[in-house]
């Protein structure tokens, strides 16, 4: 680690909850267990909740910052982070006068994790060309860069008018929003948030959590030749917590092959098969089980990768919310004590 003391958090992207007959629950429904998920993720000592930005109708969240401000005014202490932001499609302007409002109704709580998505629906739903997938980020990227100093900003690109000794309202709370990019597995994106100083947080959703090594080297790399300071370095993995091992294998298996058998057929992939997913949770990066087997698979994480954060993507597909709630109320008051006390046995130092 980094020299920051061990954050442990929660992800969600609103995934679409089935109700008792099985069928879609509503999204208004959905929206609101979320902002329940997290009222109880902050009674239980959780450090963040992460919402994501979708725009398909298995995900019910897309405006986190919305979300994301409703859990500031039923919550104390929980970090309030989106996970992520695609800023490619959005407006840097924006994405700073709604965090920064959030930061004011939760006393200076507001984090961003900007990324640039993993589903491309918002590109021609914003009006946006997929063939500037990359100069959108890059500029935009710039431009929050600048926002986040709230002093006048002067700036231009190529995808809106420039700036001009412009100075955006509301600052924030805190005087400067913690801001994160979220890389799902590019060197150039690593470098990308070690030339900008940002932290950055690995989206680990396949294989051995070990083989990022490489990236988590990287960006100290990059920002020791940058003369930067280092920056935290955070992981994203999906997981769920029951009693037993396979009370929570048996729970999320069927959820995870509804929803990533739809991407899959989205995208070309082959079936999802339970030996995949089984092989996934024994010897990749999905965090299932009971609370001791997920404390020593995230802790082994944490240690061997010496990463700052972890957040758990709790929520896989229609998965009940009832049993979110358990898994939730199970990783705050026993997993993160038990990763807490297992980091600090073998880094030496507290957590």
């Amino acid at each position: 680690m980094s020299g920051t003391s061990l954050e442990l958090g929660l992800d969600t992207f609103g995934d679409v909850t089935a109700a008792p007959d099985g069928s879609p629950k509503d999204m208004a429904t959905v929206l609101r267990e979320v902002v329940a998920e997290a009222v109880l993720a902050d009674q239980v000592g959780v450090d963040s909740i992460t919402l994501g930005e979708h725009h398909r109708d298995d995900f019910a969240i897309s405006a986190p910052e919305t979300v994301l401000a409703g859990i500031a005014t039923t919550t104390s202490r929980i970090k309030l982070s989106s996970g992520v932001t695609v800023l490619s499609s959005d407006d840097p302007i924006r994405v700073f006068q709604s965090f920064a409002t959030i930061d004011a109704l939760s006393n200076g709580r507001a984090e961003i994790i900007v990324g640039r998505g993993s589903f491309t629906e918002s590109f021609p739903l914003f009006g946006y060309e997929l063939s500037n997938y990359e100069v959108l980020f890059e500029e935009k990227l710039q431009l929050l860069a600048e926002l986040l100093k709230e002093t006048p900003v002067t700036w231009s690109g190529t995808h809106r008018a420039p700036l001009t000794n412009h100075q955006v309202y509301p600052t924030s709370h805190s005087g400067r929003i913690k801001t994160w990019v979220g890389v799902g597995g590019s060197p150039e994106s690593v470098v990308r948030a070690a030339r900008y100083g940002f932290p950055l947080m690995l989206a680990i959703i396949g294989g051995p959590s070990d083989r990022f090594a490489p990236y988590v080297d990287l960006y100290y790399r990059a920002l020791d030749q940058l003369g930067l300071e280092r920056q935290p370095i955070g992981v994203h993995s999906p997981g769920h917590i029951a009693k037993t091992d396979e009370q929570a294998i048996e729970e999320m298996w069927p959820n995870y092959e509804k929803m990533f058998g739809r991407i899959g057929r989205e995208r070309g992939w082959a079936p999802v098969t339970k030996e995949h997913f089984l092989n996934e949770v024994h010897h990749g990066s999905l965090y299932v089980g009971s609370p001791e087997t997920v404390a020593k698979k995230i802790a082994h994480t944490v240690t061997a990768l010496g990463i700052d954060r972890f957040d758990l993507k709790y929520s896989t597909g229609p998965l009940d919310h009832g049993k979110l709630l358990d898994s939730i109320e199970m990783y705050g008051t026993t997993v993160i004590p038990i990763v807490r006390e297992m980091v600090a046995e073998r880094v030496g130092t507290t957590v």
